[in-house]
């Protein structure tokens, strides 16, 4: 048998002429030709499959040829291959006509069952693909090119990569390109934002891979889109119908569109050296302009001209206010401080939901805290690391925030509200440590010994104090309260001698005149 794959894989090298291919094979020179003629005619080309055998080779590039087959009427593979790109078209019913057709010319046709072996058979070796016809505005393919720019640190000379972002409508093939400084989710969303925007509309579906900042889960049961490009769609009024996985086909002119943006954007600006993310950005979109301004090779115009006249007025209108692309983090547990943190910044939650768990979407602005559904807090958010978390009133509980408002001016009124040795007592709280600070923990056991025992008894009860000491205390002045010593009578022969000497309670003459140190 003829070698079909040798002569094909030697015609392949145009350096090797058909002599020397006859030679080597010890086959005519007519027989190279016309292995060459038929294999050109039928589109098969080297390289094939390993598992592709002269046999098959030779039922497609001589069908019916021989004995074993021309028993059978041999099908119009290139034909059938058209015909399955229309709507509604199956290999069953390309089979049913051809089963007629070899009725009327009386001729054997093949059973289903080997009219589709030999269908994809002839697909594989001729490497054929369905041709799918694209409707203006209707597909928007979206990916990331493999080859990045450098990105140089004026300061320090580090250099980090530039990641180029490319978006293709697949029917004028007009294309948007950016470079960003990662491929995170929050600049894969603001990429597809300005690519909307360069088109001027919205497409009906969206064709993006499987990367994680946009699907979640892709299987053959199910679709899961992370919740910030579903979220991203529904603004849009788009749908995201992500590619199979393993299937860089079903979004074919995004693959290509990365190529050829490889080429005339990233290979041209490879002598170019960027020192920032912002001065890439602008060599890349004037190289973007002159990609949609350069001819086409098999058609006339342009991709923007083509877009302009076949595309432009079957896309979807913008929504009137642009999406602000927001991130939505991993559920976080409420700690005890009511205060959860975006990776920077911690920012605080109603302190109902400690121990809860939330979730936070951030935006370029702000700070959103969702618990179930449902927004509970919103905070403008820092991009710079603050020492002190960022905190809202509102959100602490009602002892803390009575505890940020103290001050002195506010004890002190409060103070002479109740009476002149109340206020005494306070005044010494504020003024005996090194700052008026220092007493606000002893003023506010005042008030609470107030709420307790009412202004009456506090009062009574801090005359009482003063008459011992000079130097009052909480501990003393609760004792006071709690065995009642502030509801007797202050007589004269039961009062003790003030002495504000450095130490504290100091008793007379009079205690020991009449006996105290015996009782």
């Amino acid at each position: 048998m003829v070698d079909y794959r040798e002569i094909l894989r030697l015609s392949n090298d145009s350096q090797i002429s058909q002599r020397s291919i006859a030679s080597r094979l010890h086959c005519g020179r007519d027989t190279i030709r016309e292995v060459q003629k038929a294999a050109q005619e039928a589109g098969v080309t080297w390289p094939l499959d390993e598992d592709i055998t002269n046999e098959m080779l030779r039922s497609v590039l001589f069908p019916g040829r021989y004995t074993a087959e021309s028993a059978y009427a041999a099908p119009d593979y290139a034909y059938i291959h058209r015909e399955l790109a229309r709507p509604g078209v199956t290999l069953t019913l390309l089979w049913t006509e051809y089963c007629k057709w070899c009725e009327a010319e009386k001729t054997t046709p093949y059973m289903y069952t080997q009219f589709c072996e030999k269908y994809r058979q002839w697909a594989r070796i001729t490497k054929a693909t369905m041709r799918i016809q694209h409707k203006p505005g209707d597909t928007m393919q979206v990916d990331w090119a493999g080859n990045t720019l450098d990105i140089h640190d004026p300061v320090t000379g580090e250099v980090s990569k530039g990641y180029l972002f490319v978006a293709v409508l697949p029917c004028s093939c007009y294309a948007y390109a950016e470079v960003c400084g990662d491929m995170g989710q929050e600049n894969w969303l603001k990429c597809h934002v300005h690519a909307y925007s360069y088109f001027g509309g919205v497409t009906r579906l969206l064709i993006p891979d499987n990367l994680k900042t946009g699907v979640s889960k892709n299987t053959r049961y199910e679709t899961v889109l992370n919740r910030s490009y579903q979220e991203m769609a529904e603004h849009y009024d788009t749908a995201i119908v992500p590619a199979r996985v393993a299937h860089p086909k079903d979004k074919s002119i995004a693959e290509g569109t990365v190529r050829y943006a490889s080429t005339w954007i990233l290979a041209a600006l490879r002598d170019r050296q960027f020192f920032s993310v912002q001065e890439a950005q602008t060599a890349v979109a004037e190289k973007l302009e002159e990609l949609n301004g350069r001819p086409f090779k098999k058609r006339e115009g342009t991709r923007r001209e083509a877009y302009l006249a076949e595309e432009l007025e079957y896309m979807r209108p913008l929504p009137s206010v642009p999406y602000e692309p927001a991130v939505w983090t991993p559920e976080l547990r409420v700690g005890q401080d009511y205060l959860v943190s975006d990776g920077k910044n911690k920012y605080s939650v109603p302190f109902d939901l400690i121990g809860e768990k939330v979730a936070l979407r951030l935006t370029g602005q702000t700070v959103e805290v969702f618990y179930r559904g449902t927004r509970v807090a919103m905070h403008r958010r820092s991009h710079t690391a603050q020492r002190d978390p960022i905190v809202k009133m509102e959100h602490m509980p009602p002892e803390h925030r009575r505890y940020l408002s103290y001050n002195t001016e506010d004890f002190t009124q409060w103070a002479a509200s109740l009476g002149e040795y109340t206020a005494a007592v306070v005044r010494y709280f504020l003024s005996s440590g090194k700052a008026p600070e220092q007493g606000y923990k002893a003023c506010v056991s005042i008030t609470r010994l107030a709420e307790r025992y009412g202004a009456k008894r506090l009062e009574n009860a801090c005359e009482r104090l003063l008459s011992y000491t000079a130097k009052p205390s909480i501990r003393t002045l609760t004792l006071i309260l709690k065995n009642g010593q502030d509801k007797l009578p202050m007589t004269e022969s039961s009062e003790l001698h003030k002495e504000s000497g450095p130490h504290g309670i100091t008793r007379g003459a009079a205690y020991f005149r009449k006996g105290g140190a015996s009782k």
